[in-house]
């Protein structure tokens, strides 16, 4: 074997015994999952302000992770950082907040926010390897991580801890979550843009409704018919048409206008209902966003009528609805 290939070897030897290190890590925690873990997940939430994460260097970094992970699930949460703490971010805490502290050793600026925040009186969960420190001392809540070998060849740059800390903090997120019993209506909330929020959008977050969705009934003449259409915000160019049990039993959009037009020009003074489509598209409330962009591009028109259960149309959608939610 060559000294290129024998380099290369130990190289790819080592990056595995990284990542078995920060395995085994992670792995391990599972053992100190206790009721220290339960009492975590009951204090946040009952909180009834935020949950601030707080950490300094390579935790401080995890911390904000912990952070967007709670908040995108449902926790109201910021992070701050520990040393800009000391030098007035901490007037951002309040009684009603949970302090989520993290440090590996315990002995950081961390520990000297605590008694800071004890006197605004919020409550402290500490996330640490030093179950010893100050840090956890003066912690209402310690969650422990052990005592975690780095898998840096120096045993100094965190990286195992690190990796710990966020499996925790996902656990602690996560676990919130399902005892929260948020629903996907409700995340795609925390996430209106990118593809999470395209996958899980329903027709009822996009669809024009109340007075943006244009009606009619059915014994209208095309003209008052057209007036609606027009005057409707957003000039969505269809109307749905109803009997008079208010149910949906047409579709009459601009396309049909010019068909029409070509026709008869005294067709304006028709009843709508010897005009309109009759056995038109439509999508029940509920459904996701990329159910009715289907039906609108498999049968090449721009508007759907979105009804509820007892075929009451109370939106609409159309085509632009769905290209400005990213389809």
């Amino acid at each position: 074997m060559n000294l290129a290939m024998k380099k290369s070897s130990t190289d790819i030897e080592y990056g595995k015994k990284v990542i078995d290190m920060e395995a085994d890590a992670v792995k391990n925690l599972i053992q100190h999952i206790d009721d220290n873990f339960e009492k975590a997940i009951d204090l946040i939430i009952k909180c009834n302000g935020r949950i601030v994460v707080t950490g300094i260097g390579k935790a401080g970094i995890i911390g904000q992770k912990i952070s967007a992970t709670l908040a995108s699930t449902g926790t109201p949460s910021y992070w701050m950082h520990s040393f800009e703490a000391r030098h007035g971010d901490l007037g951002r805490v309040v009684a009603e907040d949970v302090a989520l502290a993290l440090s590996n050793s315990g002995e950081t600026e961390v520990a000297q926010l605590i008694p800071f925040l004890k006197k605004i009186g919020a409550k402290i969960i500490a996330i640490t390897g030093n179950d010893k420190s100050r840090l956890a001392k003066y912690s209402d809540i310690v969650l422990y991580i052990g005592n975690i070998d780095e898998a840096c060849p120096l045993g100094l740059a965190p990286t195992a801890s690190s990796t710990a800390m966020l499996a925790l903090g996902d656990a602690l997120a996560l676990t919130v979550l399902k005892k929260r019993n948020l629903s996907k209506e409700e995340y795609v909330f925390f996430h209106p843009g990118g593809e999470i929020g395209r996958k899980l959008l329903t027709v009822d977050v996009i669809m024009r409704k109340d007075e943006e969705n244009p009606i009619t009934n059915e014994d209208t003449i095309v003209a008052d018919a057209l007036k609606i259409m027009t005057s409707t915000k957003g000039r969505p160019g269809a109307v749905s048409v109803l009997d008079s049990n208010k149910k949906l039993v047409g579709f009459f959009t601009d396309g049909d206008l010019r068909r029409n037009l070509q026709k008869d020009v005294s067709f304006l003074k028709k009843a709508i209902k010897d005009v309109m489509t009759k056995k038109s598209k439509f999508i029940k409330t509920g459904r996701l966003a990329s159910e009715a962009y289907k039906i609108l591009r498999e049968n090449k028109i721009d508007q759907i009528s979105v009804v509820d259960d007892n075929n009451v149309p109370v939106g609409m959608v159309d085509v632009q609805d769905l290209l400005d939610a990213g389809y």
